[in-house]
């Protein structure tokens, strides 16, 4: 009859370590039905679930196992596992699992504590955690990412409740924390999608033009009304761009020569290219802009709004219909069917309430430093980092990350 025993070793890390182990469980027919190993700052952590044929054979080989690694200096421990309790494990891996990604500019044991409480309140147990980020300096102004993902199983009452007290915490935490299904789409996006104004670019470009013809203030107040969802977008839209009649022409180039990049954008186009993603802009804004970010960061797509202008001057109205969130949903749509690939494949990042149809349409929707109405209707939001923190929650590393783009 056959026992099985878990198996777990600990201290400092050295090469051929577990080459040694399992050669000596090798020499005993053991079979392994489970194995992990973690290494942290060169000291290991490792285990392994195995399965000796005969019975007869476990003492020997336990204490062949202990003498040699207490003569390379590790500490080890054996535990009997009963039938029942693997039984019971293996059942449990079927349950569903999910992926708690944390981040934050400085990882800290109050962030790590309050997390792990509220996965196990909602009845989730943590299978794994790692960290995605590079490790940290110890200046902690010189920490501009940190990212800890941990891997959960568990089936949880209350999905909406569970993601509201994420919020929560956030928010109160001053981090990001995104709770997502570890489905077979989640490194397999093809599609990213970006709204333009305050996302890609820290302007809202319509403010930008209102300075420039002299009604900044009128035009900011409507923009952020409409922007917190207290306006419907089309006519907000049609009120600001009336009040830019006769704007020269020329204050368009001025304009998108200033226009500063989003922390982290350029890096997350430039990688996400590299890793072969297709990329689009589906803005509320104009054209103009869009297609020089367009030549500037190589992106795939453009749709926007035709700034009308009639003998060098601006008219105050757009030509063709105006893009705003019914019309970036379905230009979401359109742009998968083209691409050949799934809704669940897409991402979309936007920062408004005319973002939101485009966020509820992709597998990944995420709300990029939004207004609270924004952030709490979307599944995802991203408030304390840069546009390239959305790589963590593709489950990519740092160091993936920088080989896929090293410039």
């Amino acid at each position: 009859m056959s026992e099985l025993v878990l198996i777990n070793v600990s201290g400092r890390d050295k090469p051929g370590l577990t080459s040694e182990i399992t050669g000596i469980m090798g020499r005993y027919d053991v079979r392994i039905l489970d194995i992990g190993q973690a290494v942290i700052h060169d000291y290991l952590t490792w285990g392994i679930l195995a399965e000796i044929p005969d019975e007869s054979q476990a003492s020997p080989v336990i204490r062949e196992l202990l003498f040699r690694l207490h003569a390379l200096d590790l500490q080890v421990r054996f535990a009997p596992i009963t039938e029942a309790e693997y039984q019971q494990w293996a059942e449990g891996r079927n349950r569903a699992c999910y992926m708690v990604t944390l981040l934050s500019r400085d990882i800290t044991a109050e962030q790590i504590a309050r997390v792990s409480e509220i996965t196990a309140r909602h009845g989730l147990n943590i299978d794994n955690i790692s960290r995605l980020s590079a490790r940290p300096s110890l200046s902690r102004a010189d920490n501009r990412i940190a990212c800890v993902e941990f891997s959960v199983r568990g089936t949880p009452e209350d999905l909406e409740t569970l993601r509201t007290d994420f919020l929560k915490i956030a928010g109160d935490m001053n981090v990001d924390i995104a709770f997502q299904e570890d489905s077979i789409f989640r490194r397999n996006r093809r599609l990213v999608v970006f709204d333009m104004d305050s996302t890609l670019i820290e302007a809202e470009v319509i403010d930008e033009l209102a300075l420039e013809a002299g009604v900044g203030e009128q035009v900011a107040e409507i923009t952020e009304r409409a922007m917190r969802g207290e306006l419907d977008f089309s006519e907000s839209f049609a009120e600001r761009l009336a009040l830019l009649q006769g704007l020269d022409e020329g204050v368009l180039e001025r304009i998108a020569g200033r226009l500063s990049m989003t922390e982290g954008a350029e890096y997350l186009i430039r990688t996400l290219r590299s890793l072969g993603y297709r990329t689009a802009i589906l803005s509320g804004g104009f054209n103009y802009f869009a297609r020089h970010l367009q030549e500037k960061l190589g992106i795939d797509y453009v749709y926007a709004n035709e700034l009308e202008i009639v003998d060098g001057k601006v008219t105050g109205r757009v030509a063709g219909p105006i893009v705003d969130g019914a019309r970036k949903a379905q230009l979401l749509l359109e742009i998968a069917e083209r691409e050949k690939i799934s809704r669940e494949q897409v991402i979309a990042v936007g920062d408004g309430a005319n973002d939101l149809p485009m966020l509820s349409q992709a597998g990944l929707g995420v709300a990029f430093r939004a207004k609270p109405l924004v952030k709490e209707s979307a599944r995802h939001a991203i408030s304390t980092l840069g546009l390239d923190a959305i790589l963590y929650l593709l489950g990519y590393r740092e160091s993936e990350a920088r080989l896929a783009s090293p410039d």
